[in-house]
């Protein structure tokens, strides 16, 4: 199948070294203006002028028109939590009455209810919920996410939740095993044993079946400290599953240095990680994925520093942390606005850090990301006339046409 991209206002490319951008380079979204594409059997063939495209269509091509707007790549999500059952409203109400996380948390609530209520449905159920998800997704122009388990804590339960991730539809899914993100009921002050069953029956089988690419820990004083996290990560590296972490986002454990020791593709959070951890991360090239949903919604004020971070050359990503309790949004627009208006990112850099940056931090840049010749035909057309609206409006959804593999899922 050939299909023709004509009429974009800005084709928003994100061309340029094959790596993740840093620095200036992420204000370079190499943008072509009244820019046009030429896909072929879902890879893109040829990016250009609209001219430029037109002398190359043939008669068996199908021709869109993209109506003078902004076509850019599909968004990466890459921190997500999308499979699970139930949510937590009612903890968002405590919240507005002054309780804080960690106090809820402490009570039973937090991620250990929404655990006690993934266990209690079916692998269909959760592929039914989340299915609703996805659509939200591609109706704010996200293409691909990261997803993670954790909300089982047994090992049944957490192949139930990675073989969900496995049926997802039509969004690309990079799954993540995430059975260390809390103590399970069952296990309370006993942490030391629930990470040898872990390491002993969870990991061996996730990596032997290739239910995961990745392996995430919630590396936090009372979750899991840095002990039980090096020594999770490490078992996990050795059976071949790259490394993530939820690092220094509720304080300043030394989570970000263990990630760049460790040699993480990426260090999620940081609100609190300050200049020593941002150092150690440059030097170790780990990404970091910023999460400002999060802080948002739990109505806090202490955002990651962006700027420091990019000042220092790390090659940031950012994402919604989507997951019922502390994140609950599926929106990259909105995380968007917050980066610009909260962290003081550009829109360009914004955009970089949830397109090329954010593919890079899941292993997949070299496919997509970015619209070049040989990627995959990944793309967005969003109903505004210049890529800065798409931060600039919040609260609404800007794709107008979603397209993976140059065929249009929404």
């Amino acid at each position: 199948m050939k299909l023709a991209i004509l009429g974009c206002s800005q084709l928003v490319t994100l061309s340029g070294p094959n790596r993740p951008r840093t620095g200036v380079e992420m204000r370079d979204l190499a943008i072509v203006q009244n820019g046009a594409m030429l896909i072929e059997e879902g890879r893109i063939q040829h990016i250009g002028t609209r001219s430029e495209i037109e002398a190359l269509i043939e008669k068996d091509c199908d021709v869109v028109d993209a109506g003078n707007r902004v076509v850019m790549p599909g968004f990466v999500d890459a921190h997500t939590h999308p499979v699970f059952a139930g949510n937590r409203a009612n903890e968002f109400e405590q919240r507005t009455s002054g309780a804080s996380y960690p106090e809820i948390a402490a009570a039973g609530g937090g991620i250990r209810s929404t655990v006690r209520q993934t266990r209690a449905a079916t692998e269909d159920a959760l592929l039914d919920s989340t299915a609703k998800y996805v659509q939200w997704f591609l109706r704010n122009g996200t293409t691909a996410i990261e997803a993670k388990s954790g909300y089982g804590l047994t090992p049944d339960q957490e192949y139930k939740m990675l073989r969900v991730i496995g049926r997802i539809q039509p969004l690309r899914c990079v799954p993540t095993f995430l059975g260390a993100h809390e103590i399970p009921d069952e296990f309370r002050g006993r942490a030391h044993e629930y990470a040898d069953v872990v390491i002993n029956e969870m990991l061996p089988e996730v990596a032997a079946k290739k239910l995961a690419v990745y392996c995430d820990i919630f590396c936090e004083p009372g979750i899991f400290n840095l002990d039980e996290s090096r020594r999770i990560l490490s078992a996990a590296r050795a059976l071949g599953l790259g490394l993530r972490m939820h690092a220094d986002q509720l304080s300043k454990s030394g989570a970000a240095e263990l990630a760049a020791e460790l040699g993480a593709a990426t260090a999620d959070h940081l609100e609190h990680t300050d200049a020593s951890g941002i150092a150690a991360l440059h030097a170790a090239g780990v990404q970091p994925v910023l999460l400002p949903g999060s802080v948002y919604a739990l109505g806090s004020t202490r955002y990651p520093n962006a700027r420091a971070m990019i000042q220092a050359g790390l090659a940031v990503v950012l994402a919604t942390d989507f997951n019922p309790g502390s994140s609950p949004t599926p929106s990259v627009p909105m995380i968007l606005s917050l980066a610009c208006t909260q962290m003081k990112m550009t829109p360009a850099e914004a955009i970089t850090a949830s397109t090329i940056n954010a593919a890079w931090s899941v292993g997949r840049g070299h496919d997509i990301g970015s619209l070049e010749p040989g990627k995959l035909a990944d793309f967005v057309i969003h109903d505004c006339a210049d890529y800065r609206e798409i931060a600039y409006f919040f609260g609404v959804e800007p794709a107008h046409a979603v397209y993976i593999e140059g065929r249009r899922v929404l």
